[in-house]
């Protein structure tokens, strides 16, 4: 079975939310560390790309909110 470049994209986007809600709920990263929100940041990117690509207006507005909060916590985190 081959998958196509845009489930690809879904596939690493969603994954990496998981493992940083994976490290957070095993005590690895607080949700207010940079990292926390770094690898927010990544994975709501990619599943952004991967929404909008498949054309599915509800998930760009899920992901255009988890990546405005990923930021805006990164930009907190780092004292910007």
């Amino acid at each position: 079975m081959t998958m196509d470049y845009v489930t690809v994209l879904g596939v690493f986007g969603a994954g990496i939310i998981l493992v940083g809600f994976l490290l957070n709920q095993a005590g690895k990263l607080t949700a207010d560390s940079w990292r926390y929100d770094a690898i927010n940041v990544i994975g709501s990117v990619l599943l952004l790309v991967y929404s909008v690509l498949l054309g599915s207006v509800p998930f760009v507005i899920l992901n255009v909110v988890w990546l405005v909060v990923s930021v805006k916590g990164l930009a907190q985190s780092r004292g910007v």
